[in-house]
């Protein structure tokens, strides 16, 4: 299982990458969830306007299930602005 500096590392190598892809508004880390409840597994956390099943995206927007062998997990937020 990964640390949090090795999960940071990892986030800011490819940050840029996650948030051009289409419906990407944020990245964050955190604790991966599985089917509404929290893992003890730490994770990049990319949160999306809306989720799409993957046939519905283009193929360059598509967010990978891991990145470096640290998972990914794709939250809906809806759009967030700053107050």
């Amino acid at each position: 299982m990964a640390t949090i500096e090795e999960v940071r590392r990892v986030k800011e190598r490819h940050e840029a990458e996650l948030m051009g892809k289409a419906g990407v508004v944020g990245c964050a880390i955190g604790y991966k969830h599985v089917g509404g409840k929290k893992t003890d597994e730490l994770s990049i956390i990319c949160y999306v306007r809306e989720k799409k099943p993957e046939g519905k995206l283009r193929k360059q927007d598509i967010i990978p299930k891991n990145i470096e062998g640290i998972p990914i997990d794709v939250v809906e937020s809806g759009e967030i602005r700053a107050l």
